[in-house]
């Protein structure tokens, strides 16, 4: 293919602040970029395949043909990758395939199991009415996303891990950074290196009390660093990685969800009134809100065909969930929210081997946080029209910059 025709292939992914938080992308923008496998062009300059219906996704996301490692040749990058080390993708499993990723990932499946997040869920609970009581000294009015949403998974993997919250305005400053696509590769560099350096810390002081420490980090260095089958680096690295995801996606579909909630009283009322159905309202709020928005990123690393294309190794795809979320193959009227749909067939947190490791968690999260906002604020509105708001466009994680809301 020339170089010309690629310059003519639609660019992945488009920033559009007019179509509002709750459409992924607008008629116009489906008509360019849904094939159900359509080639497009991306800000570094090259072309990757964009995959969007849920069999496809699906499909894709189990393949063993696909990898996931960023340095491969190929891997599709939005933003020119910042200088890099040896050792800067040790312990980050997500960019790992095959025997290395199941080794690292095995080591923390326990710890997301179901019936463990059942047992914390004491926990949860009380760092969400540590956050509701924050949110009343705050207002009304207040900022919901920076008086709750943000601040309680937040409190939830510190306490998981053994990060002291007081912490968190420098971890959640840093993370934005490096999920921020537009940010410089220099800048990118340093905030990466300096909460790197921090998690390190943190290991070093469990590593010099291991026997005192009850949280993840504590049991890590115990069962895995000093028997030899966990590298410090690693550990490091899987820290940081669970540090960020355990706080940056859960905050931002708390805010999205309470905009979309809200905006229709009885719709809001039904955690209030029925919360025995919350599980399934945020399996519906995780399939309509899809907030990785840009997909999720591999390069073939062996010919394959998806949806009748073939993709040859080396080439870069992109398995479009928000997409594949409204799939009218799969859901019923799928641009449309239904807070009696049953969505379990969602993929929101991905498919296959690299499926989110802590959905668990962040289901439960959810589910207790919205219940008890609702019975503790059941006059709670939103004081902007959803247009009106400051989404992030240019992050990996969409949401709301802020919430203004009032009671």
């Amino acid at each position: 293919m020339t170089r010309t025709v690629e310059t003519e292939l639609p660019l992945w992914p488009p920033v559009n602040t007019a179509r509002g938080p709750f459409t992924p992308l607008d008629d116009a923008e489906r008509r360019r970029y849904v094939g159900p496998v359509r080639r497009v062009r991306l800000p570094t300059g090259s072309s990757a395949w964009l995959v969007t219906r849920h069999a496809d996704v699906r499909h894709m996301l189990r393949q063993p043909a696909f990898s996931s490692d960023f340095d491969r040749p190929g891997f599709p990058l939005l933003r020119p990758p910042a200088r890099s080390t040896a050792g800067d993708s040790k312990g980050s499993f997500i960019r790992m395939d095959g025997a290395e990723h199941s080794r690292l990932r095995r080591m923390l499946t326990a710890e997301f199991m179901i019936k463990n997040v059942r047992r914390i869920e004491p926990l949860i609970r009380g760092s969400v009415d540590q956050a509701l009581d924050d949110l009343a000294a705050a207002g009304p009015p207040a900022d919901l996303v920076s008086t709750f949403a943000l601040p309680l998974p937040s409190m939830v993997i510190c306490h998981l891990l053994g990060v002291p919250y007081a912490d968190h305005d420098f971890f959640q400053t840093r993370s934005r950074t490096l999920l921020d696509r537009e940010m410089p590769p220099e800048r990118v560099r340093r905030d990466f290196e300096e909460l790197r350096d921090y998690v390190r810390t943190l290991v070093d002081d469990r590593r010099a009390r291991a026997d005192d420490a009850d949280d993840l980090l504590g049991r890590l260095v115990r069962e895995r660093v000093e028997p030899g089958e966990l590298e410090v680096d690693e550990l490091v690295g899987m820290a940081l990685l669970l540090l960020i995801a355990g706080h940056e996606t859960t905050a931002n579909m708390i805010g999205l969800s309470v905009l979309l909630l809200t905006g229709d009283p009885a719709r809001y009322a039904i955690l209030r009134d029925e919360p025995e159905r919350a599980a399934d309202l945020v399996e519906e709020l995780l399939r309509y809100l899809s907030i990785v928005r840009t997909g999720l990123f591999r390069v073939a690393v062996e010919d394959v065909e998806v949806g009748g294309r073939l993709i040859r190794a080396g080439e870069g795809a992109i398995a479009l969930i928000s997409l594949a979320n409204r799939d009218d193959e799969v859901f019923d009227d799928p641009d449309a929210f239904d807070p009696y749909r049953q969505a379990h067939q969602q993929v929101a947190f991905g498919f296959g081997v690299h499926q989110c490791i802590g959905q668990p968690l962040a289901r439960a999260e959810l589910r207790i946080a919205l219940v008890a906002l609702a019975r503790r604020f059941p006059g709670l509105r939103v004081t902007a029209a959803p247009e009106e708001l400051s989404t992030r466009d240019n992050s990996i994680v969409f949401g709301l910059d802020t919430l203004p809301v009032t009671w």
